[in-house]
């Protein structure tokens, strides 16, 4: 159990040996165990029942009892429980004394696997007791370690706390390295169990390396991984990982049903409903073949939800999710809240208000139970309870108490990537509420409840990293593999240097999501309503908000509040695409015929689909004011100034009002600082900079060789304004790997998560640096996701690919405008309005938006 590898050689040299018939037993007893703990269990169990035969041949009944534990235990965990169970009661009748405990471990071990928990619990109580009063160290260790995992799974985190240190500590002193790994596995359990996720992510990754080192895979390690990142929001990993690991998996063990599982789960989270229904299928029925009735409940509820997913609906799939869900509660499974919580909704859904009543009641009672990030579910299950009743009062009290919960788990996490997809019930509650002040008609209500729960990841406090020298090791060696990369020509080098980049780029994403974030009470979003129109001051407000895939758009005006309905979601997503299209194709320098009418054409259709009736409120009180705009994450990136009603007005665009707000009341650094930052092969860039740089004498200047990424983040850390001249790139597959190409290569999103204070003011002189990606509960992963906790009040960026030299022209005009005493919107304007009869320069204006304040 040591060191697998070795005893496996060690065993193979014996038995060439042609050893006496009791040491023969022991060999192939130990070729066992490493065959069943590496998933060969046809070979593990053909080794164990040559063992027993030889330890019946030598007379010893210890020796014979011992074996045949490990041979029931091996049959049972290959799904043969029967069997297993026979063998083990034979083993337990046939030992005593310290034997016995041993053998009694073997059998709890195999009644826990099989969720027979209170038989577990008997069996490894009295194993502790023997082994502890014998002075087996070793073996009590390994008792109290399952022992710990049946507390863990009854909810006694106390009484498994207790173990699980105990355990480990004598595992220790004993020098069982690979028994050592897996406590520091179950340490990830019980952190999951507490509702840490970070700290969970931590264990399983040291968990993880202590396993490689040992040469032994462990399938549970996968399967607890998929829950950890299930229970962050991170769906599509979660289903990688499982279903990674049942690729490599063999038979029809507890293992492979047990990955069946956790593959199942995953793809109902990640919304492939008929992946889900096959994965819980299969698993459902190895579990009935092991006689794992508990598990196979667990996987009958996963089912049952991939077929509602699917479109199946009615009287039968209502009863037959109550059923699951009363089957769950009395298992004490984990997945209870969630079985009931779908069991009321399908029962209110076919009008069985009793039934629906019962199960909501049931699920509520988890607002305040187990771990943070499920509290959430248990407060939805009490706002639809009382709107069941007609209890609109209660109804709203449940959703405000449920984002708080939300918005708590949230912030208990550092990683933004991790804060940005979690608390998905939050993102319902909301709808919930929105959803009763859209049938009110009720604007200011409407507008409080998108406020509540939008960008809650961008409003919590930073945790700095800018001394984590392993990161940041990591980060200059991915910069080094991507330059050498642009240079390098197709082949096994490159092929390798590739492999290279995505296993540093899942090093960095493991390391930042570990972080563990500051403790803080700060709200995400106060709601407060008449703060915020109270400090809207000549600014006029356009919030967007979803509801059932339609889109309504709030203006605010004076201190009038209208809500207008716009219309599909989908169809303003893709007219958004269209428009960028034609800012891309304009940005390569030639034109089509009538440009400038296609442009308008475009942007009164955008408008049409973005702002409908809303448009009219903005020409009210003064026409040529500012303008806020608050879009919903998937509308984001849409060239907001293409629009008539805001082309001609100060623009800012803001993740919340409450941001913006918030930024607005940001104070400049007492000394005001410049960096200006310039890359490689940008048309243009020197002029640029020289022209800039004439407005500001005192700036720090990196430029060729002195662009590199720690200079520059150096030059930008605590900056007044910052400027970034550089090649940009998004990346679809992972956000926070977009970059600027510097001196020494990429400057990446978690490059800029290590500033202790991000620049007050920025301009990104760059391609695609104002697009995000939409995730979670209405967040944003990109260049806003890392900069904006860190302190950017005011952001230019690009919504497109632009044209580099007609850039640089543009850039330093809104410089001038800034020196000026601009904002941002202001000066972005005044940029937009000098160039309105040239194509493409106005095309690249318009492909900028001025974020923040």
């Amino acid at each position: 159990m040591a060191r697998p590898a070795e005893a496996f050689g060690a065993a193979e040299t014996l038995l060439a040996q042609s050893p006496d018939p009791r040491t023969a037993s022991i060999a192939h007893q130990a070729k066992g165990i490493v065959l069943r703990d590496s998933g060969r269990a046809a070979e593990a169990i053909a080794e164990l029942r040559r063992a027993v035969r030889l330890a019946g041949r030598s007379g010893d009944s210890e020796r014979t009892a011992d074996v045949e534990a490990t041979l029931g235990l091996t049959l049972g965990l290959a799904g043969r429980a029967a069997e297993g169970l026979t063998a083990l009661d034979h083993a337990v009748a046939l030992s005593n004394g310290i034997h016995s405990g041993r053998v009694l471990m073997r059998r709890g071990y195999l009644l826990r696997v099989l969720g027979r928990y209170d038989e577990a619990l008997a069996d490894l109580r009295r194993a502790v007791k023997v082994l502890r009063t014998g002075g087996d160290r070793l073996w009590e260790a390994r008792s109290r370690t399952h022992r710990f995992l049946v507390y863990a799974a009854l909810g006694q985190a106390t009484r498994a706390d207790r173990d699980l240190v105990i355990a480990e500590q004598l595992l220790t002193a004993e020098g069982q390295d690979l028994e050592s790994a897996m406590a520091v596995h179950n340490r990830a359990d019980l952190a999951y169990q507490r509702g840490d996720l970070p700290e969970a992510l931590g264990f399983l990754d040291e968990a993880g390396a202590r396993y490689a080192a040992l040469q032994t895979s462990w399938p549970s390690l996968a399967i607890d991984r998929s829950a950890v990142l299930l229970a962050a929001g991170l769906a599509g990993e979660a289903l990688a990982s499982a279903e990674e690991a049942l690729a490599n998996e063999t038979g029809n063990g507890t293992a492979t049903a047990d990955l069946l599982f956790a593959a199942a789960q995953a793809a109902q989270a990640a919304g492939q409903a008929a992946l889900a229904g096959e994965r819980a299928a299969a698993a459902a029925e190895l579990f009935r073949r092991q006689g794992r009735k508990s598990w196979q409940a667990r996987a009958s509820f996963v089912v049952l939800q991939s077929r509602y997913d699917a479109g199946q609906r009615g009287a039968r799939l209502s009863t037959q999710a109550g059923r699951v869900a009363d089957r769950l509660d009395e298992l004490h499974s984990a997945e209870a809240a969630s079985a009931h919580l779908f069991a009321g909704r399908l029962a209110a859904e076919v009008g069985r208000r009793d039934d629906a009543d019962r199960h909501l009641a049931t699920a509520a009672r988890f607002r305040r139970r187990g771990p943070a990030y499920g509290h959430a579910a248990g407060w939805l299950a009490e706002a639809l309870r009382a709107e069941g009743r007609g209890a609109t009062a209660a109804t709203l009290i449940a959703c405000r108490r449920g984002l708080q919960a939300a918005g708590d788990h949230q912030r208990s996490l550092a990683a933004p990537e991790l804060r940005a997809h979690a608390a998905a019930y939050g993102t319902e509650l909301a709808a919930l509420a929105q959803r009763h002040a859209v049938r009110r008609g009720d604007a200011r209500m409407l507008l409080r409840w998108s406020e509540l729960w939008r960008a809650g990841a961008l409003a919590v406090p930073p945790v700095h990293g800018p001394d984590d020298r392993e990161l940041a090791g990591e980060l200059a060696a991915l910069r080094n593999i991507t330059a050498r990369l642009n240079e390098s020509a197709p082949g096994p080098a490159t092929d390798r240097l590739l492999t290279d980049r995505t296993r540093l780029e899942s090093a960095i994403r493991s390391r930042t999501r570990r972080l563990a974030a500051r403790p803080t009470s700060t709200p995400t979003t106060s709601g407060d309503l008449e703060e915020l129109l109270g400090g809207l001051g000549e600014h006029r407000l356009v919030e967007l908000t979803e509801v059932d895939g339609e889109l309504f758009a709030i203006s605010v005006v004076g201190r009038r509040v209208r809500m207008h309905r716009v219309g599909p979601v989908a169809a303003a997503v893709r007219e958004i695409e269209l428009a960028r299209f034609m800012l891309r194709r304009l940005a390569r320098g030639r034109p089509p015929a009538r440009a400038l009418e296609a442009l308008e054409t475009a942007g009164k259709r955008l408008q049409q689909v973005l702002l409908g009736p809303a448009a009219a409120d903005l020409h009210r009180g003064n026409p040529s004011g500012p303008v806020v705009v608050v879009p919903t994450a998937r509308l984001q990136s849409a060239p907001w100034a293409m629009l008539p009603a805001l082309g001609a007005v100060p623009l800012t665009v803001a993740p919340s009002a409450a941001l913006w707000l918030k930024a607005g009341r940001t104070k400049a650094p007492s000394r005001r600082r410049v960096a200006l930052v310039v890359g490689p092969g940008l048309d243009g860039s020197g002029s640029e900079l020289e022209l800039i740089n004439k407005g500001y004498p005192d700036a720090i200047t990196l430029l060729d060789q002195s662009a590199t990424a720690e200079a520059a983040l150096a030059a930008l850390d605590g900056a007044w304004t910052a400027h970034i001249a550089a090649h940009g790139i998004f990346r679809t597959d992972n956000p926070l790997f977009s970059n600027f190409t510097l001196h020494d290569g990429p400057l990446t999103i978690y490059d800029l998560g290590r500033l202790r204070r991000a620049p007050q003011r920025l301009v990104l002189s760059s391609c695609e640096s104002g697009v995000a990606a939409a995730v979670g509960a209405d967040e944003l992963l990109g260049v806003v996701s890392a900069l904006v906790p860190l302190g950017t009040a005011s952001l230019l960026a690009s919504v497109v690919p632009v044209n580099d030299a007609a850039t640089a022209g543009l850039m330093v005009d809104f410089h001038e405008h800034l020196r000026g005493g601009a904002s941002f919107g202001t000066a972005l304007r005044a940029v937009r309005a000098s160039i309105a009869d040239d194509p493409v320069m106005l095309a690249t204006a318009l492909s900028f938006v001025a974020l923040g304040c």
